[in-house]
């Protein structure tokens, strides 16, 4: 239980930073800890279909800032997360996670086969977009255990919508990756005198407002 009230103390004191100071760099362990988070995301079926990018190259989050709204975070962050689903689910992308399953476990399972099989028969038939917004929504689960991970490392992070997928999708050449660009996420630390929400209460609809109990 103690893990438990540790991880909700560290998502109560996390927020969406607004203002980063670019002097404090996070350290790589603790990124590569965020990324393995999402990683060891669950998927539907288990296709793990999305990617993520660390962005952390200079000029190409300069480039990104004015098609996200010019906020601040982008350039002053440490890493940026691109959260980037597939734009479709194809026979080569389900046989790969079928295969590696496969081969990581050493052996075939007839009803892991048929499951394939039952995929291959429906996925690649249904319209690309219809499976891009499929594979987005596990692209979200990620995100979500990325910033639960980072809450819990201490750091800051921010995730937003606010940029025009289709120029970030240019600007990272995602479209010959086969991949679309879903949420973007800047890690870093938060400069606190210059952040005009870092000191205001936190607010979340009550459980009476928010669960519904069914019993």
């Amino acid at each position: 239980m103690k893990g438990v009230f540790v991880l909700l103390e560290k998502l109560s004191w996390r927020y969406a930073t607004k203002k980063m100071d670019p002097a404090k760099p996070v350290a790589e362990d603790k990124v590569e800890r965020i990324v393995e988070a999402a990683r060891l995301a669950p998927t539907s079926s288990g296709l793990q279909p999305f990617q993520v990018l660390i962005v952390t190259n200079k000029e190409v989050r300069e480039r990104i800032q004015p098609i996200a709204w010019n906020q601040s975070q982008i350039t002053d962050c440490s890493h940026l997360l691109v959260f980037a689903a597939w734009d479709n689910y194809t026979v080569e992308r389900i046989n790969m996670m079928f295969d590696l399953v496969n081969d990581e476990r050493g052996f075939k399972s007839e009803g892991w086969e048929a499951y394939r099989q039952k995929l291959l028969a429906h996925y690649p038939q249904r319209p690309a977009e219809v499976n891009f917004e499929h594979a987005a929504r596990q692209a979200y689960i990620g995100l979500g255990l990325a910033l639960a991970a980072a809450a819990f490392e201490g750091v800051d992070a921010t995730p937003m919508e606010g940029f025009d997928p289709a120029a970030l999708d240019e600007i990272l050449d995602l479209g010959a990756k086969g991949l679309r660009s879903v949420a973007i996420v800047p890690l870093g630390y938060r400069e606190a005198e210059n952040d005009w929400l870092v000191n205001l209460k936190k607010v979340r609809r009550s459980r009476e407002n928010f669960v519904i109990d069914v019993k």
